[in-house]
């Protein structure tokens, strides 16, 4: 069994040092196979273990000549292994290498941010349950709508967390296919054992089938399932935004010590964290709309996909680590202020009980026109005149001959309408 290189940690991943490493190991395998099957001695196999080295400067020196890094690149191993390297790229053609590194690549990124994706659950989960009963309004269109509780607001991203983890352990799966077929994948020089044992030892699978290339829709699969990850982490700022603003001030990222907020203004507490995880979901959606046109290439291979990745691949998984991290800390320090929460909730003087009064009215026999207009003629005088809505209610006659006080009472109890709270938590499994 050939040792597997060292996952190291993200940036990493995308130096020109793991880079040539990984090509390195591939190109070793793959004479390893040629060697197993009688195609080159095993000495020369030995030699080339023994020996193969490789020097990122002297490499980008030879390229300025070549213009071509794989060349450059065997010919930089050539210099350390000598006679013995003839053998090395036997029957292979450049994607072999590039395609097979870049699924190792991904691999080993993906895995690193789906840790991280699995962190925010967790964490997610655990503010969910502190603030199970916690009520806040609820809001449609940015209006008052009906109570709902913050927890309920968590529980929602941690059932978007799972399924955003179940999308990338798929992409990750689907992205971790190698291919040693030659230069139009129809292994004319070399035998198709040779793709599956380098893909065995580099824990990747052998694609079905190729053209001289990997197909590119897996990678735009890949690419697009962490901007729907950046999506969902959008989401989760732009509300907490919104939750700072000073007229509501619901909730607000933690402010450290010796924190600034303004060079201008010293009171100043912004909200500089979710703003810019919403800035960074938008570099998210461009990276995978650059992935969806790297899928139609000329023929058997052009090389119009390879400049775009070269870029999109590292910034797209560095970008969405960094931003996993970041909303961590955001989600586990946020400040949550509930008796705000129930201070908005009674700034429209109880019209978040329409629709339970609408509800109560239909009951006792009103059909479903006469109780919402005379509810609403009730709620736009406590929009205008700032009465409570109860008060505004009971001054219907026709309300009142249907029903005691008592019985109009009970109607305005949040409780009731959060009844069905700790059968959500179970559906979650919180």
């Amino acid at each position: 069994m050939i040792e597997r290189y060292t996952k190291p940690e993200i940036g990493a991943i995308w130096s020109e040092q793991n880079k040539y490493a990984l090509w390195l190991q591939i190109e070793i395998v793959a004479c390893q196979a040629q060697a197993n099957l009688g195609v080159i001695p095993q000495q020369a196999v030995d030699t080339i273990k023994a020996k193969a080295k490789f020097d990122v400067d002297r490499i980008l020196e030879i390229e300025e000549t070549t213009k071509h890094d794989v060349i450059a690149f065997l010919t930089n191993v050539a210099e350390y292994v000598g006679e013995p390297s003839r053998f090395i790229h036997l029957g292979m053609t450049s994607s072999d290498v590039l395609d097979t590194c870049l699924a190792l690549q991904l691999k080993q990124a993906g895995e690193l941010i789906l840790k991280r994706l699995i962190e925010l659950k967790d964490i997610l989960g655990k503010r969910a349950k502190e603030y199970k009963y916690t009520v806040c309004i609820g809001r449609s269109h940015g209006i008052h709508a009906e109570p709902t509780t913050f927890g309920l607001k968590m529980a929602l991203w941690y059932e978007e967390a799972k399924r955003n983890i179940r999308r990338l352990e798929q992409a990750i799966e689907v992205v971790s296919y190698g291919m040693i077929s030659g230069a139009v994948g129809t292994f004319e020089h070399l035998s198709p054992k040779v793709e599956e044992f380098v893909c065995q030892e580099l824990g990747l699978k052998p694609a079905s089938v190729s053209t001289q290339v990997m197909q590119r829709d897996r990678h735009a699969e890949f690419l697009s399932t962490l901007a729907i990850i950046g999506s969902s982490i959008e989401k989760i700022a732009t509300e907490i935004r919104h939750l700072q603003r000073t007229e509501v001030l619901e909730a607000e990222e933690y402010f450290s010590k010796g924190q600034k907020g303004s060079s201008a203004m010293p009171h100043k507490r912004n909200p500089i964290l979710s703003e810019r995880l919403c800035g960074l979901a938008r570099l998210l959606r461009s990276y995978a709309i650059s992935g969806f046109e790297n899928n139609a290439l000329w023929h058997e291979r052009d090389i119009s996909h390879s400049s775009v990745e070269r870029v999109i691949c590292p910034d797209a998984t560095i970008t969405m680590y960094y931003m996993l991290d970041i909303t961590c800390k955001l989600v586990d320090q946020l400040l949550v202020y509930p008796e705000k929460m129930l201070k908005n909730f009674e700034i429209t003087h109880g019209l978040a009980y329409s629709q339970t009064v609408l509800l109560a009215l239909i009951g006792k026999g009103l059909s479903r026109e006469d109780s919402y207009a005379l509810v609403q003629k009730a709620a736009m005088k406590t929009w205008a005149e700032k009465v409570p809505l109860q008060d505004t209610l009971w001054e219907i006659d026709e309300i009142k001959s249907v029903m005691n006080e008592g019985e109009f009472t009970e109607i305005f109890q949040s409780r009731q309408m959060l009844k069905n709270v700790d059968y959500i938590f179970e559906r979650c499994g919180l």
